[in-house]
This record gives C-alpha cells, sequence and structure tokens, in this order.
C-alpha cells in the first residue's frame, strides 16, 4: 500500500495511518484467502448462513454506532447513513438468510428429446477469491452487500475500499473479527489505487467492482489481460420524467430526494429532470418552494449533510461553471463564485436552460445539482432520456400506470422506478446493475448469488448402454436419422415414423463391433 500525504486526503480523516504494503504482505493475504477457502468451500450453505445471521446480529445491536462513524466520514445525515447504508446491509442479509440455501441448491432443467434417459441439471460452485472494490459515497453498503452475497455463495472475500473513507473500512474490519470469522474467509485491506492493481495483479477469481466509468475501464482493462471476470457497477445519469398528469407534490418531493440526498453523491441520483411543458412554470415553483424549507447542516435532524471530498466539489464547480457560461440560468443555490473556500456544504442547486452539448448533462456530476428540462410529447423525451451513454436508472411519473409502464419498457437502462425514485436498489430481491456506459453484470437478488458462483451444467446418464446413437460407428445411421429430424422437427410430425427411425438408431447404436 503506497503513503498518502495529508494532502491527498481529505483532513478529517489524515490522521489515520497509512502503512505500505509489500509484496510480501499482499502474498500472505492470497495465501490466507487461499488456504482458508478450502475449508470454507466446503461448508454448507446453511453454515455458512449461521455467520452471516451473526454478523446481521451485531450490525443491528451496533447500528447507531456503525451509522455515526459513516456520518462523521462521508458528511452524509445520520438518518441517510442508518436508513441508506445500515438498514440495506441488514435487509440483504435477511434476505440471504430466507433464501440462499434453495437458490444455490441444483437446479434440474429440462432435457431435449434427442437426449432421451438422460437428465440435466445445473450445480453451483464459488469461484474462489473474489475482490471487492467498493467506493465512498456508500462506503458501507456498496461494500458489504457484494462481500455478504460473495460468502453466502462459498468464496473468500478481499475487501478494498475506498481510501477516502478510512474509518467506514476500519470499522467493517473489526466487525469481522468482533462477530468472529474464521481468518482468511474475509480480508479488509486499506490501501489506494495502487493497491488495487496490485491486488487485480495477484489474481483474483473474480472482481466487484463499484465507482467510476474511468477507473471501471481501467479495472477491467488489467482483468481482461488475466481473463479475470468482473462485475462493474458505474456510474449514472439518470432522467426523471415528469408527465403533467403525474401526482405533483408526489413528483415534486420525489425530485428533491432523488436529486439531493447524500449531496447527490449517488449512482442513481436524479442529473436529468424531464417535465411536460404544460406543467414546467407551477413545477418549478414547487421546487423552489419546497427546496427552500430543506435544512443543511451536522444535526441529527438535518436533509443535507456535505460533500465528502474537495476533489468532488471541484468536479461539480467545474460542470455548473460551463453550463452557466454557455446560457444555462441557476434558478435556485449559489453562483459557483461565491462558494465557501474549503467548505464541503454546498448548497442545492436547480438549473435550467441548460444547453444540450454540456457537460452537465452529458457527464455523471454526483453532486447537489438538478437540470430541468422541457419536453412535450412522449416519444421526445424517450429520444431524450436514451441519449446518455450511462444506463443505470430512471424513473416515470404519471397518474397512467399503463403509460408509465410502456415508457418503461423503451427505456434503455438498468433499473426504473414508477412513481418512485432510486429505491429499485433497496429490495434485494431485483438484480441491480446498468447497460451501456453504467455497468457491466447485475448483483442483489438471486443474480448476486449467481454472480459470485460458478454454474457448471451437468447432463446425467445411467451409463447402462454400451453406446449411444450418436457415437460410432456411423454406418447405416444416417437415413433413420434425417428421418427422425424431418418427424420431429418438420412442419407435419409423424410420430409412427420417429419411433420407428429412433428404434432403428437405437438398434445399430446396440452393435457390439463396428462390422
Amino acid at each position: 500500500m503506497s503513503n498518502l500525504s495529508a494532502s491527498a486526503i481529505d483532513d478529517r480523516v489524515s490522521e489515520y495511518a497509512w502503512q505500505p504494503k509489500t509484496e510480501d504482505d499482499l502474498e500472505s493475504i492470497y495465501q490466507r484467502a487461499r488456504k482458508q477457502f478450502s475449508v470454507w468451500k466446503n461448508y454448507s450453505v446453511q453454515e455458512r448462513i449461521v455467520w452471516l445471521r451473526k454478523l446481521r446480529y451485531h450490525i443491528a445491536e451496533n447500528r447507531d454506532r456503525i451509522a455515526n462513524v459513516i456520518h462523521q466520514a462521508t458528511g452524509k445525515p445520520f438518518l441517510e447513513a442508518l436508513s441508506s447504508e445500515v438498514m440495506m446491509v441488514l435487509e440483504s442479509l435477511r434476505f440471504l438468510e430466507k433464501h440462499a440455501e434453495k437458490l444455490l441448491r441444483p437446479q434440474k432443467r429440462k432435457t431435449p428429446m434427442i437426449l432421451f434417459g438422460k437428465k440435466s441439471y445445473l450445480q453451483f460452485q464459488p469461484r474462489g477469491i473474489v475482490l471487492v472494490i467498493s467506493p465512498w459515497n456508500f462506503p458501507f453498503q456498496l461494500a458489504m452487500v457484494p462481500v455478504i452475497e460473495a460468502l453466502a455463495a462459498g468464496n473468500c472475500v478481499l475487501l478494498k475500499p475506498s481510501e477516502w473513507t478510512p474509518s467506514v473500512t476500519e470499522l467493517m474490519q473489526s466487525l469481522f473479527h468482533e462477530v468472529g470469522f474464521p481468518e482468511g474467509v474475509v480480508q479488509v485491506i486499506l490501501g489506494d489505487g495502487k493497491t488495487g492493481r496490485e491486488l487485480i495483479q495477484k489474481h483474483p477469481d473474480f472482481i466487484h467492482f463499484t465507482g467510476s466509468v474511468a477507473t471501471g475501464r481501467r479495472i477491467q482493462s488489467l482483468a481482461a489481460e488475466q481473463l479475470i471476470p468482473t462485475t462493474l457497477e458505474l456510474g449514472g445519469k439518470d432522467p426523471m420524467i415528469v408527465f403533467a398528469d403525474a401526482h405533483l407534490e408526489r413528483a415534486v418531493r420525489g425530485a428533491l430526494w432523488g436529486a439531493f440526498c447524500n449531496s447527490g453523491q449517488v449512482c442513481l441520483s436524479v442529473e436529468r429532470l424531464y417535465v411536460e411543458r404544460s406543467i414546467l412554470p407551477v413545477f418549478q415553483e414547487l421546487l423552489i418552494q419546497s427546496l427552500a424549507q430543506l435544512c443543511q447542516g451536522e444535526d441529527i435532524d438535518a436533509d443535507l449533510g456535505s460533500m465528502t471530498t474537495m476533489a468532488q466539489i471541484e468536479k461539480v464547480k467545474s460542470q455548473v461553471l460551463e453550463a452557466l457560461q454557455q446560457g444555462a440560468t441557476l434558478l435556485a443555490g449559489e453562483h459557483p463564485d461565491h462558494w465557501l473556500e474549503n467548505s464541503r456544504k454546498l448548497a442545492p442547486m436547480l438549473i435550467t436552460n441548460v444547453p444540450n452539448h454540456v457537460s452537465l448533462l452529458n457527464e455523471e456530476t454526483f453532486g447537489p445539482i438538478l437540470p430541468i428540462l422541457p419536453f412535450d410529447q412522449e416519444d421526445e423525451v424517450i429520444e431524450l432520456a436514451n441519449q446518455s451513454r450511462l444506463g443505470l436508472g430512471a424513473s416515470v411519473w404519471t397518474a397512467d400506470l399503463q403509460r408509465a409502464k410502456r415508457v418503461a419498457a423503451q427505456l434503455v437502462t438498468g433499473n426504473v422506478c414508477l412513481n418512485d425514485v432510486i429505491i429499485s436498489i433497496a429490495n434485494p430481491y431485483l438484480p441491480y446493475g446498468g447497460t451501456k456506459e453504467g455497468g457491466i453484470g447485475k448483483y442483489h437478488g438471486a443474480e448476486g448469488l449467481y454472480a459470485f458462483s460458478i454454474q457448471t451444467s451437468i447432463l446425467l446418464s445411467e451409463g447402462k448402454s454400451p453406446s449411444e446413437m450418436h457415437w460410432f460407428p456411423y454406418a447405416g445411421k444416417s437415413q433413420p436419422l434425417s428421418q427422425l429430424i424431418a418427424s420431429w422437427y418438420g412442419k407435419h410430425k409423424n410420430p409412427f415414423k420417429l419411433l420407428q427411425a429412433y428404434m432403428k438408431l437405437l438398434n445399430l447404436s446396440r452393435k457390439r463391433n463396428y462390422k
């Protein structure tokens, strides 16, 4: 692990010690993991669930302590730390406890007529050593959920969280230690991007990454060199589509929460708000009025907290300044020229008249900025929503549920909420992931367990016959095989000719020599 100077990270985490990791240290980490994997993979799913249940109880008992560490590390409100981080991990644990055993059982599959007499099923095995690289915006939830899914599937895990939230990293390390997980099953590693690269170069069996598109590309490139399978959960530029018949108060509140919870540092944040033109003036006025009622601060009842890193504030500032210089209008919030230097508290902004070509509409912002855009027709807004390269999430707001479903079916994205926002990620039964540059692969739900598993197709033959129809010798088999194909797959099925052809092939396969 490389040293990080105080200038490289935020002041509030600079007191943490960062010790360099040597090549031998990293090798030892993998040796412990592989040694423990030979034991952990042979535990039954129910035995693994016993450990996950202990973890759930421990997290629930320490919920306020955990939430407070997250609150202090990220600047998000305490309630958001408790609900979107702690509670979501607990819900995912409950899902695994209730369903992992059934989902990971061998699954019977149908066998076609041409393989008559055989049986088919799907077997799930753990992949091995799973490397989870997680981000700083939800440092607990986005680390713990893939970790527990990988554990339930029988893998051992190396967790490399973001270097920007080291206190949460240490917290997670302590939780697994306090619960008493066997050494080597989960190893939590402090480190930066260099540490992540070195861990990948040691060839884990699977990589689960959550973070930016740029970093995802680099990880995918490193993984491709060694043909390591990956799941990439990347960025979003999520559209929120509000039709004129929507419940306006609900849509306004949904837009504010969807855009500004966690100061907009959510991959599923509303980053483009499309409002049907006929209601745009009244909708904007309601947004301004409702935004003014939100409370920003550090206390337990605050609605809005602070940004997590100064680097992210600079990125947001750059996008906003470009948009304003290109003709956009600041409807609410403070002009970047008036932002307090070195302050992480960033007041939410509403922006209108945003030109289509600026980065504010085309690149992930990850900050409390909400561009508001008009539309006139359903087909038009679908086309606008799909223009983004980032297909992670979207929401559709209308009283006409048939229209909501129709529009959702045409959006090129991984997740859609109807008359709601972001919350699909909170359902552990639904797979979560993006499309286009929004990500590769899924986790959560059954798909999450399967992502962390090797899926082996098994075809069982009792082995009582000395030969098979399709084995050597081929002599005399062409004509009855052709008749079988015509009788079974052709336009007019002929059961008599089918049986006749089948029996001839069967008799030929029973010949005990090739002559």
